[in-house]
């Protein structure tokens, strides 16, 4: 699969913004209730940047939180959302176009040009792979045939796929193995100090029909109209085990 490339310059270290991820020594069960004390001492901001807003209530709030421990990542998604929607089914589909968490990773702190993502609305349908941008004269390229295994759970609060009511909103919990990243993911290896690039979207979809949706994302990216792969924009996520 091919798409256009980014345009805009590089960030380089220094300039990215941080994301402080906390160390957990309490077990975490992925549940999509945060119901671990540790998750109320990590991080916990809001995604503030929004994209293609048209009505009032597309610019929802959303919280995202992140763990770590030698062996996994965790992120936390909450999300308010008067009108909950989801359709995709399958894997390696188009969950983008439904309710949905992303997360981009770069196993290393600075801007490269391939990210590792995963996709989910909230059947847990997964769309997952390895992008690469500015794969071949000026067009990105998807690596789909990246099928990692990791945990999610979903909480719902509300009625899915019916706006003749109000709904409060949902969450989504992710426990991502480090091995899932191969290689890759011990060129700059998870440990206290070290830091590596990253982007935590949130897709909004709250019509009943076709594939309108608003974006949040937790770092401002460049271009919207091109996509949300814009790897020279993400910031970092930085491992510590206690915040000073």
């Amino acid at each position: 699969m091919l798409g256009w490339g980014q345009s805009e310059k590089k960030l380089v270290l220094g300039e990215q913004p941080i994301f402080r991820v906390l160390k957990t020594s309490e077990p975490i069960t992925v549940d999509g209730k945060m119901e671990e004390s540790i998750w109320q001492r990590t991080e916990a901001r809001k995604m503030e940047y929004f994209y293609n807003t048209e009505k009032p209530h597309d610019s929802q709030e959303t919280i995202y939180r992140m763990l770590w421990d030698d062996e996994n990542l965790y992120a936390f998604f909450q999300c308010k959302d008067k009108y909950i929607t989801a359709r995709e089914t399958k894997r390696d589909g188009q969950p983008y176009f439904d309710d949905c968490a992303e997360i981009f990773i770069i196993p290393a702190a600075d801007s490269l040009d391939t990210h590792f993502g995963l996709e989910l609305n909230l059947f847990k349908a997964s769309n997952d792979f390895i992008y690469f941008n500015d794969y071949y004269q000026g067009k990105d390229a998807v690596f789909k045939t990246y099928d990692p295994t990791f945990e999610v759970e979903v909480t719902i609060d509300g009625s899915v796929n019916d706006n003749s009511d109000i709904d409060s909103g949902w969450t989504m919990e992710f426990k991502i193995p480090l091995d899932e990243l191969g290689a890759l993911g011990q060129i700059a290896p998870v440990q206290t100090g070290s830091q590596w690039a990253f982007l935590a979207i949130r897709q909004d979809r709250n019509d009943a029909e076709g594939n309108r949706r608003s974006t949040a994302t937790i770092f401002p990216i460049y271009d919207i109209s091109k996509n949300v792969h814009q790897a020279n924009r993400f910031g970092l996520m930085e491992f510590v085990e206690e915040y000073k």
